[in-house]
């Protein structure tokens, strides 16, 4: 068979298979307003930063979101962006105008969507500055040149999110897809009578088949529409493809791009594997010092595949900012202090205020769990300098004035504070933070001719 005629039919069965189950079934009511951790990575700004180290207006930023599905990740780009135009594009014209439906309930204007393949975004004839391909890549017959079409309409300091599936954690379903191939239930587009054969079958196996136990057993108890999601994006998934960490960064240099890290990089490092990091065999400790950042993830992947999505950030080579850990003292001076938008809200803002008057530990990692293994709590004088952060933006120097007004002596020896240590004690405490992006630190353009 010519192979650009079964790609094409590859590709057309993915639509049919979207068009009979559209995906995420997700309420069309339902909203993520308040899902602060989903928002987080969905926040434009949140990669921008660790790309670039500056703080960007998501005001006029534009957004495409390849193979958006029915909406729902459209709607989070929306609120999680605000003022941003979104653009979605998915070959499932049941998915588009589910999206369409979406949005508009819940009163977003500023977005379109257009039945459109990967392959034909330069037609739509804009530039973006963040690009969002989540759950589609793997699909794609060539998912390099997925990102080379990305990269063709990404503006210069513009960013990718794209993932892939994990060909080790997903291991089982690649077997129970080989079966369900064998017997001819992919032979037509997997629908109703597919999904009772497979139903059929996992009941009627014994409880202690290797396949059962490893695919079914914790999905027995799924409501109907449930059990139909999931037959259709695990056991009956029509172009469902696996991959390796090595896969994904020769994806990446072919497309000319460069990886930035994964999306949930706190649970990737493979140190946390171990019982005692800072007591490693020295093979290891050795090895893992001059490792690079490939290795140290695909070193993970081997250890522990427990992530479904090999899920990345990457952009155009080069451009990215400085570090605090590279920071001169001037820097530091003149430093800019923003809380991450989605900490930005009232219910936050509320649970700090009880801890400051109860004098209780603030856990401000409660609701962004996403950058942190353990909860990350502050003390009630640390939480009570960084209140006016809810406020909006403030200069290094402000939240030190405050710090001293809150804890004005040494409680050692009891001696008048200093503007240096004040100083000092508010600068390690935002560097703790920086480092989950709970507080984003930006160097003012004073510091930055230092």
């Amino acid at each position: 068979m010519d192979e650009s005629v079964s790609k094409i039919t590859e590709i057309d069965r993915i639509r049919q298979q979207f068009d009979y189950g559209p995906y995420p079934r997700i309420a069309l009511e339902e909203s993520p307003k308040e899902k602060y951790g989903v928002l987080f990575y969905h926040n434009f700004i949140t990669p921008y930063y660790l790309k670039h180290r500056k703080v960007i207006d998501t005001n006029g930023v534009l957004i495409l979101d390849a193979g958006c599905g029915t909406g729902y990740k459209a709607l989070l780009l929306a609120e999680a962006n605000p003022g941003a135009r979104i653009v979605g594009i998915d070959i499932s014209e049941q998915s588009i105008e589910r999206s369409r439906q979406r949005l508009a309930h819940h009163g977003f204007d500023n977005v379109e969507f257009h039945v459109l393949s990967i392959g034909e975004i330069a037609t739509l004839g804009l530039e973006f500055d963040y690009i969002n391909c989540d759950e589609v890549l793997y699909l794609l017959p060539d998912p390099a040149a997925g990102l080379q079409a990305f990269k063709s309409v990404l503006k210069p300091h513009g960013l990718i999110r794209a993932n892939l599936h994990s060909l080790y954690q997903r291991i089982n379903y690649y077997r129970a897809q080989e079966l369900f191939k064998f017997i001819g239930l992919f032979d037509n587009n997997p629908q109703e009578f597919e999904e009772e054969a497979v139903i059929a079958t996992m009941n009627a196996l014994k409880d202690n088949v290797k396949l059962k136990m490893q695919t079914w057993r914790s999905s027995e108890k799924k409501t109907p529409e449930a059990m139909k999601e999931f037959l259709a994006m695990n056991l009956l998934f029509v172009g469902d493809t696996g991959y390796t960490i090595p896969d994904l960064f020769q994806m990446v240099e072919q497309a000319d791009l460069e990886f930035l890290t994964m999306v949930n990089w706190r649970h990737w490092d493979v140190t946390d594997l171990f019982k005692d990091e800072d007591d490693l065999p020295s093979l290891w400790a050795i090895g893992l010092a001059e490792a690079s950042s490939q290795d140290k993830v695909r070193l993970y992947e081997l250890l522990n595949p427990v992530h479904r999505l090999l899920d990345f950030w990457c952009a155009h080579p080069g451009n990215a900012g400085i570090p605090v850990d590279d920071w001169s003292e001037a820097n530091w001076q003149q430093a800019i202090v923003h809380l991450h938008p989605q900490l930005r809200n009232d219910n936050v803002r509320e649970e700090l205020a009880q801890s400051i008057q109860t004098g209780a530990a603030f856990e401000i990692s409660r609701h962004i769990t996403l950058p942190a293994q353990a909860p990350v709590l502050l003390e009630p004088s640390q939480a009570a300098c960084l209140l006016p952060l809810w406020d909006g933006a403030q200069p290094i120097q402000a939240i030190v004035d405050r710090y001293r007004k809150i804890r004005p002596v040494d409680p050692f020896t009891l001696e008048p504070l200093t503007d240096a240590q004040a100083f000092e004690t508010v600068k390690d405490l935002l560097n703790r933070m920086d480092a989950f992006l709970y507080v984003l630190l930006e160097r003012s353009e004073t510091g930055n001719r230092a």
